[in-house]
């Protein structure tokens, strides 16, 4: 697992080893007895989930805080794990039955085997590349260090900058780091030359960090409301237990139309507890990584972007578009026509 602990690794070699891990955990059970999200599965009444650590979070972390979906009978609990890299494992062998995390993360796990489908939106926008000061060109970062996390939208998204500039992501030292706070902090001390972050973390370092370049935002790649992460939910509890899964969907999107409407009630919430940065950074960040329950719009865009992957080594093959599942989404939307109008940032109709 160092690979997510901040080892340097040459760029080609773990990434296999890693995909194989993945398609392992993909594929598998845990030899042990019955774990929580099993356990919650069986009993009904709570939903195990999955996260990471960026704004794209902020639907499911404001639904965890105000357990919006207790309303409807269902308990939302986060899984514990050392790293966000455990967190993606945990989904794939059925530790946790429901999560938000990148769409990137999602599509290898899939074409790993595991059983799960993309049900709803995370967050979109709000991927950023910062470097240190004078580091204002693809060119320049040659030789340099960049910290990033394996598998994820933050790794996609300086592999697709570079190839659109000339450079590939093999002329750079990559550092996978262990989280984004970690991250932040390395690139704070000089200890990276350039980072793939989120929100708020981009902002605060374009902030704190004295000459700190964006070389990016995604939004000259990809266009304005690219997604980043994705909710994702096991197969046999879609089946199994679709009003649970339908009371998280409809929380999260409880929780968009409360911080789109209230940001200033729900953003104190939040920060401290869920995330490691000043309200004034969050507050300037919020703005630039939507949360958005409502992904349907982008549903080619996540297809599409596993071409991607495929040169990565993270991906076979392209997925088919049933592992894009939107009919209990769609079904929250029907059955709560008030909530879903109010918000504003949804596919258009």
């Amino acid at each position: 697992m160092c690979d997510r602990f901040g080892c340097d690794l040459v760029l080609h070699k773990p990434r296999l080893a890693r995909r194989g891990f993945l398609a392992t955990a993909a594929a598998t059970t845990l030899t042990m007895a019955l774990g929580p999200a099993q356990q919650a599965l069986a009993q009904g009444g709570a939903m195990i989930s999955s996260r990471g650590t960026g704004f794209c979070n902020l639907n499911l972390f404001l639904a965890h805080a105000m357990q919006f979906s207790r309303q409807d009978g269902v308990a939302l609990e986060f899984v514990n794990a050392p790293t966000f890299a455990e967190q993606v494992t945990f989904l794939g062998m059925g530790q946790s039955n429901i999560g938000v995390l990148p769409y990137t993360s999602a599509l290898s796990l899939i074409d790993g085997g595991a059983p799960i489908r993309i049900i709803a939106g995370g967050g979109v926008e709000g991927c950023v590349l910062v470097a240190q000061k004078g580091l204002d060109s693809a060119a320049k970062l040659r030789g340099k260090t960049l910290g990033t996390f394996q598998l994820d939208t933050l790794e996609v998204l300086p592999y697709d900058w570079l190839k659109k500039n000339g450079v590939s992501l093999r002329d750079v030292n990559v550092r996978y780091m262990g989280s984004t706070p970690e991250a932040a902090e390395a690139f704070r001390a000089g200890a990276l030359d350039w980072i793939a972050t989120i929100e708020p973390y981009g902002t605060a370092l374009l902030n704190d960090v004295p000459g700190a370049v964006k070389l990016s935002d995604g939004t000259d790649l990809y266009g304005r409301g690219y997604t980043d992460c994705v909710l994702a939910a096991r197969s046999e509890v879609i089946e199994r237990n679709p009003q649970g899964v339908k009371a998280i969907i409809k929380a999260m999107m409880q929780a968009q139309a409360m911080f789109e409407q209230h940001p200033e009630e729900a953003l104190p919430k939040l920060v401290g507890s869920y995330y490691k940065t000043s309200m004034e950074n969050a507050r300037l960040a919020s703005s630039k990584q939507p949360s958005v329950v409502d992904a349907r719009s982008q549903s080619d865009f996540i297809l599409g972007r596993v071409q991607s992957l495929i040169e990565m080594g993270y991906a076979k093959k392209a997925p088919s578009a049933s592992i894009l599942d939107w009919r209990l989404l769609e079904q929250v939307i029907a059955e709560n026509k008030a909530l879903y109008d109010s918000l504003k940032w949804k596919s258009a109709a």
